[in-house]
């Protein structure tokens, strides 16, 4: 399990990104709201989209939610 985060900032591709707690890409903590824990990121991605509507897994600590363009 992992702890979740949602970056508050729009990426320049029109998405906000959910991280890991462990993640070298880890918005500074005033830029992130805290999801909770989670078995996988699918879970942390859902709960995001209850922020935001646009809603997408990193591509370094959450691969297997990111979206592929």
């Amino acid at each position: 399990m992992s702890l979740y985060y949602v970056n508050k900032n729009i990426q320049s591709t029109g998405e906000h990104e959910v991280h890991k707690s462990e993640c070298i890409y880890l918005p500074d903590i005033q830029n992130r709201i805290y999801l909770g824990t989670f078995d996988n990121c699918k879970e942390a991605v859902k709960k995001a989209k209850g922020y935001y509507s646009n809603v997408d897994g990193c591509y370094y600590c959450s691969n297997e939610c990111h979206k592929k363009w």
